[in-house]
């Protein structure tokens, strides 16, 4: 695998180095060893999670938790194609507040790993798309946060409007100047 750092620390494109012969191809998508020599710390998928959506545009996010309940995850489009959009919110960090976004799609057999302490959404580009989720922790209830897509705290430049979105994302609270 190839490990690609974005302008947020930890957040990092992983892309898939396969092999091809008259059968097709092998690629190894997920492997602890690679993950921890390239600084991504102890990433061990606990959870696995699958995304349908049947809609071009569908917007899910910007979801995370908070410590010490905060979840890392590898995602990856299994069908169809994403604008796929990490926001940091360690307070430390030197990119606080910031987002990263990378288009992902099903042939291309790369995906996006989000660190704890960023939240994570994406933006369905095709109908009928199916985004994968490894979760470095087991999802627990009532511990779920999340920000506004549209807050102009963030400015994310989403590719296109979103045609559906949960009632749940579109009403989060947006950030407080300052914040």
């Amino acid at each position: 695998m190839r490990f690609l750092p974005t302008a947020i620390a930890g957040v990092t494109i992983v892309e898939a180095e396969p092999r091809a012969d008259e059968r097709g191809l092998f690629a190894r998508l997920y492997c602890p060893v690679e993950f921890a020599a390239a600084g991504l710390g102890h990433f061990t998928p606990t959870q696995v999670n699958l995304s349908r959506n049947t809609a071009r545009h569908t917007l899910r996010g910007m979801h995370y938790q908070d410590p010490p309940r905060a979840e890392a995850k590898l995602v990856r489009v299994t069908r169809g194609r994403i604008f796929d959009v990490a926001v940091d919110l360690r307070p430390d960090s030197a990119t606080y507040l910031r987002w990263t976004g990378v288009e992902l799609d099903a042939g291309g057999l790369r995906g996006l790993f989000v660190p704890e302490g960023c939240a994570h959404g994406f933006l369905t580009l095709e109908p009928e798309t199916d985004v994968f989720y490894q979760m470095g922790r087991n999802f627990e209830p009532g511990f779920g946060r999340g920000l506004r897509f549209d807050d102009p705290a963030l400015a994310i430049a989403w590719p296109a409007t979103p045609a559906v979105i949960d009632d749940k994302d579109r009403n989060w609270p947006f950030l407080r100047h300052g914040t």
